[in-house]
């Protein structure tokens, strides 16, 4: 792991405002933003679907406190990262490289959210040569391994991968009224209704996110939401590190049951389960294990 050289990117000043940095990939730009210590120890956050380099914001204050440098991309297609018709998520490597150079890293531990998961095993199994820990939260797990995957995620996979158009605009919907609603409507998405409570400043947040994830287009929630249903792309016995996942019990986006298959079908993994977490306070909760984790790696 390396970060040889110091600049004055967004990772204090933009702490708070998620200004990104654009980098050229395949012809198309990928932005990223960069939170806690500008010098410590490198970490890729993967956000969730639909979502942005933002929701990095999250670990800031808490990754200063342990040296911790998180690196957080807009995936192609949300936030400002153009969009990448028929990416699949083993073309993760291809941004992330490019990323990584512009960070002047060679190698991260990776922290997958929800959707981001997925991205964060398919490096792993794709480039472990860039990957030194892994860690998923509120993961879902692929059809391939489980039958767990809520019905109505099923349905949106399917009208995502044989009807597109119908899903963009369905996506072009939720941004409107994500653009005139409260935070916490937003952030009903992402909890159940006996989860614990959300802060107010995560709900705004966790708000903020939403929007500027589908603020220029709404094909890369378009993207992964076919992943609902379809293969990932990738043999979870190639993931050779070890995997630490964190679940909340009464997460109903991704339900616990996927979590535990999707341990199973990892040759080297462990699952922590949060009693009384949902799928966004999972994210709480873990945040200071991840990031204590990371830090401990190096010392």
């Amino acid at each position: 792991m390396t970060t040889a050289r110091t600049r004055p990117t967004n990772a204090t000043a933009a702490g708070t405002t998620a200004s990104p940095q654009t980098v050229p990939c395949d012809g198309r730009t990928v932005a990223y933003a960069e939170y806690g210590s500008p010098d410590g120890t490198p970490l890729l956050f993967f956000h969730g679907t639909p979502g942005s380099r933002i929701l990095g914001t999250l670990f800031d204050s808490a990754a200063r406190e342990r040296d911790v440098r998180v690196i957080a991309p807009d995936r192609p297609g949300y936030g400002r990262s153009d969009p990448w018709p028929d990416r699949t998520p083993t073309d993760v490597g291809a941004y992330v490289d490019a990323i990584l150079a512009d960070a002047d890293v060679s190698a991260a531990a990776v922290v997958g959210f929800s959707g981001g998961a997925t991205y964060a095993l398919a490096l792993a199994a794709t480039r472990p040569d860039v990957v030194t820990a892994v860690d998923l939260v509120a993961s879902p797990a692929p059809p391939a391994v489980t039958d767990a995957t809520p019905r109505f995620q099923r349905a949106l996979g399917t009208l995502a991968s044989h009807t597109p158009a119908v899903m963009r605009g369905l996506y072009a919907v939720n941004r409107f009224v994500a653009d005139h609603a409260s935070p916490s409507t937003v952030v009903s998405q992402y909890t159940s209704d006996d989860g614990p409570p959300v802060p107010d400043d995560v709900a705004h947040l966790v708000a903020r996110d939403f929007r500027e994830a589908l603020c220029e287009s709404t094909d890369g929630a378009v993207t992964e939401t076919c992943l609902f249903t379809d293969d990932w792309g990738f043999d979870h016995a190639d993931v050779r590190h070890d995997v630490r996942l964190w679940h909340g019990a009464r997460d109903e986006n991704a339900p616990l049951a996927g979590a535990r298959d999707l341990r199973s079908a990892l040759p080297h993994a462990d699952l922590s389960v949060f009693d009384d977490a949902d799928h966004l306070t999972s994210l709480l909760r873990s945040r200071d294990a991840v990031l204590d984790a990371v830090s401990a790696s190096t010392k």
